[in-house]
């Protein structure tokens, strides 16, 4: 079975010019395979094992250093052995094996530098589309007149430095897709390799040096830029330092004094104009004598792009009530009634939630944040509603359900009451089978014609459907006219003369 990392690299290499022969030679799997991946442009395996060992060691591995780097800091004579530190690490809870510690201790202190902290660095440099980093960081804004505390995803060009910033209200593994689907948007095209942090929203597992193991819808996404996901050394901020200074320059420049809007939305739009501006100011701290706008426009042909936007989403699985509502993120969203009281999958996205039963949507929102709102469309609720119209009055989904203008005009005219409820309900149910702008235009056409009965309502839409012509029949030889009739309406009026002759003489 094919993993998620090795389509992606399948999907790089292709993109790239090597031929399906030679990326099947090179990774071992038939050239079948190699075919159907970046033609269908799948960045997951068909089938996926249901259970996936953790290593034991990986829940522990910082406990352990800290462990070694506390042992080390002794007296000889007080240092425990790799036994005592087995032992120590026992009591912590760790249930693997001795030979697991005894070789992680030794690939350690194999890492560490022979003597006290080197406080120097390597200048890097990096071609056009080469790399990108991106992280997270915390600001404060003014928000519809209330102070928020907002998430802001930033990513930056290693070569070019060019900056892209948006806020979110969480850092979570969906806001992750958006940020990266507007970054693209905004660059033109992503590079060839992404530099992260071990973000809890794309790093699964922290192994020995630098090998991890990636989320798995975080590595479909990177199949899908066709960017090869690079993380750091844990605590190790400076192997993607341009990206760390641009959250102190940029907080400066972009969230000093704090920004006020209305709308998350209003937000990214002035930050995306403020970032191409800094970027027309500033030189580039390579070559002065151009912006980082200028090298950025040369760099921008040299990225990979992408078509579409990667379909990312955070998916759940959750039962719907059996007063239609279903629970997700500490807020409550109505559904089709044909799925009360049956599990649904929920797709988050970072500003709506999708909601699909059966393979069809049965609700899709805006996404709501806070805790404690409920959402309701009173759509979901007609198929209820007709076998109990008695709930239209206090019904909570249609307390503060704001009708189409004729709509509204026939509920006020009918009036309140059991009869008027039963009569509007009526008019509803029509929204099932016809559609709500069909209905709308059926009461328009009622009232115009100076009534708002259901039946006259009903009618109309009667009148609407498309009838079928019943198809010919054909006539047999011997009934065959052979003299057709003459149609001629003169025959009736001589013969009302000559009744009203008759009736005169008589």
């Amino acid at each position: 079975m094919l993993t998620v990392e090795t389509i992606a690299r399948i999907r790089r290499e292709h993109a790239k010019g090597k031929s399906i022969r030679a990326i099947a030679r090179s990774l071992k799997v038939s050239r079948e395979t190699v075919t159907k991946y970046p033609r269908s442009g799948e960045t997951a395996p068909r089938y996926e094992r249901q259970h996936q060992p953790l290593p034991k060691l990986a829940g522990f591995q910082e406990e352990l250093e800290r462990l070694i780097t506390e042992n080390e800091r002794r007296p000889v004579r007080d240092r425990l052995d790799y036994l005592g530190l087995f032992g120590r690490l026992k009591d912590a809870g760790f249930q693997g094996g001795y030979d697991t510690v005894r070789r992680y201790i030794k690939r350690f202190k194999q890492r560490q530098p022979p003597s006290g902290p080197v406080n120097a660095y390597v200048p890097l440099t990096f071609a056009p589309a080469e790399a990108y980093q991106f992280d997270w960081a915390e600001e404060w804004i003014i928000l519809d007149g209330v102070t928020a505390k907002v998430q802001v995803a930033h990513a930056r060009l290693c070569h070019s430095r060019m900056p892209f910033v948006a806020v979110y209200p969480r850092q979570t593994q969906e806001m992750v897709f958006d940020a990266h689907a507007r970054a693209a948007a905004f660059y033109g095209g992503l590079c060839e390799r992404g530099i992260y942090d071990n973000m809890k929203t794309a790093v699964d597992a922290v192994f020995v040096g630098k090998e991890r193991r990636f989320n798995r819808r975080f590595a479909q996404m990177c199949s899908h830029y066709l960017v090869e996901p690079v993380a750091c050394t844990p605590a190790s901020g400076w192997e993607k330092g341009q990206v760390e200074n641009q959250v102190g320059t940029l907080r400066q420049r972009l969230f000093t004094p704090r920004l006020r809007a209305k709308t998350l939305e209003e937000v990214n739009e002035r930050l995306h104009d403020e970032v191409i501006v800094w970027a027309q100011q500033t030189s580039h701290p390579e070559d002065k004598s151009r912006t980082v706008w200028e090298v950025f426009q040369a760099e921008r042909p040299a990225l990979i792009t992408v078509s579409d936007p990667f379909d990312g989403f955070h998916e759940a699985t959750l039962s719907v009530s059996k007063t239609c509502l279903i629970h997700f993120d500490r807020n409550r969203y109505s559904v089709a009634a044909v799925a009360a009281g049956k599990p649904v999958q929920v797709r988050a996205y970072a500003t709506r939630i999708v909601v699909w039963f059966n393979g069809a949507i049965v609700a899709e929102y805006p996404r709501a944040f806070g805790h404690g709102h409920t959402r309701y469309n009173p759509l979901h609720y007609l198929p209820v509603l007709v076998r109990k119209p008695g709930a239209l009055r206090n019904g909570a989904p249609f307390r503060d359900w704001d009708l189409p203008p004729a709509l509204a005009t026939v509920r006020t005219r009918l009036g309140r009451g059991d009869d008027a409820d039963r009569q509007f309900v009526g008019v509803l149910a029509a929204i099932l089978t016809d559609g709500l702008e069909a209905v709308e235009v059926a009461c328009r056409e009622a009232l115009a014609s100076g009534t708002h009965s259901r039946d006259v309502i009903l009618n109309i839409l009667a009148r609407r459907h498309d009838v079928t012509p019943a198809p010919a029949m054909a006539v047999p030889t011997a009934l065959t006219l052979s003299i057709e009739p003459a149609a001629d309406c003169g025959r009736y009026d001589r013969l009302r003369a000559v009744r009203e002759g008759c009736h005169g003489t008589a």
